[in-house]
């Protein structure tokens, strides 16, 4: 498993320095059970036009949607193997991990050449480009398959596009939709999908995964990968965040700080914030909410015998946080107002 050779300017979100992305990625770890779903309507022919996999970020559900993809489009017409492996040397392995089979078109977020930053949505204008694979025929005459990665990040005109081609699919599409939210889709997007949930992965399935990703990764040592493992609630992705040295690094600041919301060092919190509103800080500002979550639930456990108000107030803090942060990586606005308030808030609490 080696990471393909990137441009300067090939960007995705979620991108880590030396990390395959799941396109290129082959092996599939935890999920044994969604794979057989796949792998039995195939072989059944009874493949459902459009599926819903939902789950937290970083758990495989875009490794499980290009296996699906591969196996399709390396055997059209049926047959093949009775899973959804496809052989290393397969030529259709080579164009699903280049975005360059003729059938295949992946619906994302990507910072495209000459741009400063990657979009904040993926716009109807793309989702209409992208649906013209389906207004032909395919490339011979099998399967044309769509990958949406992820439904969060249509903006609203772009779901109701693709709400059109689900409610009428041509013959032998298939669209693929990865969604860390279910609940939040269009229900007439839900209602028009198989659902498929994945579940976080076992502890021992993230060691897995981080222990087998190629050079030039340095695998950490086994403190530190147990550490990361703890801290990741199933997502590799999360693991892989606390493996960064400067995201532990911001971390650990953040877990300070957080200790001491009491009475906050605002010259530390300001620099916190400034650093969680970069422009490439995404990853570290999602960790950081990771660790907002777990400061709030481990004070309620500690103030279990506190006043229910003081409880209350504890749980509105984290839902107005929560609230406000998605509302920032909505609508792309400033991080820092969101940090700030939300240690003026625990300031107050106490």
């Amino acid at each position: 498993m080696t990471p393909i050779d990137r441009a300067a300017d090939d960007v995705e979100p979620g991108d880590l320095p030396g990390i395959p992305r799941p396109r290129e990625t082959r092996a599939l770890v935890g999920h044994d059970a969604a794979a057989d779903s796949f792998a039995a309507a195939i072989a059944a022919g009874r493949l459902h036009h459009a599926w819903l996999i939902g789950g937290p970020p970083g758990i495989g559900k875009a490794t499980l949607a290009y296996r699906v993809a591969r196996r399709l489009l390396a055997h059209p017409a049926g047959g093949g193997p009775a899973g959804l492996d496809v052989a290393a040397d397969d030529p259709v392995a080579g164009k699903v991990a280049g975005l360059s089979h003729p059938n295949l078109v992946v619906l994302r977020r990507h910072r495209v050449a000459g741009a400063k930053a990657l979009p904040t949505k993926v716009s109807v204008d793309m989702v209409r480009r992208a649906l013209d694979l389906f207004a032909t025929t395919a490339a011979d005459s099998g399967w044309r398959v769509c990958i949406l990665d992820s439904a969060e990040d249509l903006n609203a005109n772009a779901a109701n596009a693709l709400l059109k081609v689900l409610e009428e699919p041509p013959p032998r599409a298939l669209f693929l939709i990865l969604s860390h939210q279910p609940g939040r889709l269009l229900p007439t997007i839900r209602s028009r999908c198989r659902a498929l949930m994945l579940r976080p992965l076992a502890p021992e399935d993230v060691a897995r995964v981080v222990r087998a990703l190629p050079a030039p990764f340095a695998q950490p040592d086994d403190a530190a990968l147990a550490r990361a493992v703890s801290l990741s609630e199933g997502s590799v992705a999360r693991a892989l965040a606390m493996l960064d040295p400067v995201t532990a690094g911001l971390m650990a600041e953040v877990e300070t700080l957080l200790a001491r919301a009491r009475t906050p060092d605002w010259g530390r919190v300001l620099k916190l914030a400034e650093t969680l509103a970069g422009r490439d800080a995404e990853a570290r500002f999602e960790a950081a909410q990771d660790a907002v979550l777990r400061f709030v639930s481990s004070e309620l456990d500690r103030r279990r015998d506190a006043p229910p108000a003081q409880l209350a107030a504890l749980v509105e803090i984290a839902d107005r946080f929560g609230r406000a942060a998605r509302e920032a990586a909505t609508y792309n606005l400033d991080r820092r107002p969101v940090v700030l308030s939300l240690f003026g808030e625990l300031a107050e609490v106490g």
